[in-house]
């Protein structure tokens, strides 16, 4: 047996499951298991990206004990937009 744990987040509520599992098993064995797509019925697999301590893997990945999983949402932003966005709004504070 294994034991992993399972992380998803909301911006308002935050679930971490404690799972003991068959060796061998998948990070989409475990999810399933978990019960988290029947508390959370807007994660899709087929689309969040889903990881072991913040390394993206696909659901096929066998898991090893003391594994988290983290089921990720997607971003609402851009990352780059939003740095230059800033980077544009500081440079004209600047030019004031």
């Amino acid at each position: 047996m294994l034991n992993i744990e399972l992380i998803y987040a909301t911006p308002e509520q935050q679930e971490l499951i404690t799972l003991s599992i068959e060796s061998g098993a998948t990070i989409e064995q475990a999810i399933n298991q978990s019960g988290v797509l029947i508390q959370f019925p807007d994660i899709d697999l087929s689309k969040n990206k889903v990881g072991i301590f913040s390394q993206v893997k696909p659901l096929d990945y066998v898991l090893k004990n003391g594994d988290r999983i983290e089921i990720y949402r997607p971003l609402i932003a851009d990352p780059k937009a939003k740095r230059r966005e800033k980077a544009l709004k500081n440079q004209e504070q600047k030019n004031n």
